[in-house]
């Protein structure tokens, strides 16, 4: 196909990602102006929201990936445009989040335990904890939240989520000035301030979407359906089963970035802080390539479901056009502007000449990164997540992580050469789910 004819398809794929996209910055915003507040308060400060965050994400993402579970089924059933079936679907995912959010709860409040054992410095342990365990608790409204978020993914409607999460997400930053400076008769709450913030925000999330179903007759027939239908094992069996791999599958890559801060604290609060800020900036670009791939899973359940091969591989390539551009981009700013970005973090010269050297290896695995997300979005647009997950084990578990340690301490390259390890997992994974979807691909075609 030529580029005029691939403009049609990108269309429909920014339509759905777009939404997505908005949500995604929004909630990257919201982590940039909270590292931005709390690197004002100090660096141990920033170093323990880092290691906190680090720990939490893990959690989090977890969680998330279960949530996601349910889209491409309810994708590849949307074609047939019936409502109660999709209520059933909507009834059983909800039903499947709230009670792994619980356990998921528990299990992380128990890794406080541990904390002090990761090797960090004992006054950024200690400012940690509390904050952790404030996240911790606010995973339960969030996970509720995204239940509604994903089912409506899945039949196409990806805007009322962004509308929701931008609302919140300006709540949440003028709550952090708030709490965290102590504004407005509050006490100053300092770290524990923004944890407080993200917990009020997350509570008020799953609310207003529950509200704005029911103003709304269209979403009211999904909601009600959702409520005069019964739970069904095979439903819950099959969202549990996707939720889980795709669970784990963002563990496993968000596990190899957190082992890989963990290590940036061996070296220095220092590292661990430029850290911090060189992923606040990585993040945001990952958002937007994640946006892309939520529209890509999407688009693919919807042409997997209507057994329509043409359409699948139209959209995949059309999303893989625009993230390896937006990607080489983003990738180009980060080197020219490594010396400016992390000012807007901190003025320890030590910690912005970490986050500009972190920032150059950044934008080599940008573009990897992009393509890897895309490719995984595609796939699970097709149902097809426990393959992927044995491959997200190998390249980040398997590859980045060694060669993360052997760089920065074998080698001694210190700081960059952790993140050196990041490049080399997300170019396996990215070459690994492309030989995976062509292979799924060819098999859809007979």
């Amino acid at each position: 196909m030529t580029f005029s004819e691939y403009l049609p398809v990108y269309r429909k794929n920014l339509t759905l990602a777009v939404p997505v996209i908005f949500s995604q910055i929004g909630q990257v915003t919201v982590n940039v102006v909270d590292n931005i507040m709390v690197g004002h308060l100090g660096t141990t400060e920033l170093a323990a929201a880092s290691f906190a965050s680090s720990v939490f994400y893990v959690g989090l993402l977890f969680g998330l990936g279960i949530t996601m579970g349910i889209t491409p089924l309810v994708g590849q059933s949307f074609n047939t445009n019936d409502t109660s079936n999709l209520g059933t679907w909507l009834r059983n995912g909800v039903f499947v989040n709230s009670i792994a959010s619980v356990l998921l709860c528990a299990a992380m409040a128990i890794v406080v335990l541990f904390m002090n054992r990761m090797g960090q410095s004992e006054e950024v342990v200690r400012q940690a904890i509390p904050f952790y365990l404030i996240h911790v608790a606010s995973l339960i409204p969030l996970m509720l939240f995204f239940s509604f978020k994903q089912f409506f993914e899945g039949i196409g409607n990806t805007k009322l989520a962004m509308v929701i999460t931008i609302i919140i997400n300006l709540v949440n930053i003028a709550l952090n000035y708030i709490l965290i400076y102590g504004k407005l008769g509050f006490p100053a709450l300092g770290l524990n301030g923004s944890g407080y913030a993200s917990l009020i925000s997350r509570l008020i999330m799953p609310v207003i979407f529950v509200l704005i179903i029911l103003r709304n007759p269209e979403f009211k027939s999904y909601f009600s359906n959702a409520l005069h239908s019964g739970l069904e094992k095979i439903k819950i069996k099959r969202i549990f089963l996707f939720g889980l791999s795709i669970g784990f599958q963002m563990v496993i890559e968000v596990l190899a970035f957190t082992l890989g801060a963990i290590m940036l604290g061996w070296i220095s609060k220092e590292s661990l802080a430029g850290h911090q800020i060189a992923m606040s900036m990585a993040s945001m670009t990952y958002m937007i390539s994640f946006g892309l791939a939520s529209g890509t899973t999407i688009r693919v359940s919807h042409a997997f479901g209507d057994l329509d091969r043409n359409e699948l591989k139209h959209a995949i390539f059309a999303s893989l056009h625009m993230v390896i551009a937006f990607m080489l981009l983003m990738g180009l700013l980060f080197v020219l502007l490594r010396n400016l970005l992390p000012l807007l973090f901190t003025s320890d010269p030590a910690v912005i000449e970490v986050a500009a050297g972190l920032l150059v290896v950044g934008a080599f695995f940008q573009v990897f990164d992009g393509v890897q997300v895309v490719l995984l979005g595609a796939l699970r647009g097709m149902a097809d997540v426990r393959i992927p997950l044995f491959m997200a084990f190998f390249s980040y578990i398997l590859v980045s992580l060694p060669v993360s340690y052997l760089m920065a301490f074998v080698f001694h390259l210190g700081a960059p050469g952790v993140w050196i390890g990041f490049v080399f997992g997300l170019l396996t994974a990215a070459i690994l789910f492309a030989f995976r979807l062509k292979h799924q691909v060819r098999k859809f075609g007979h």
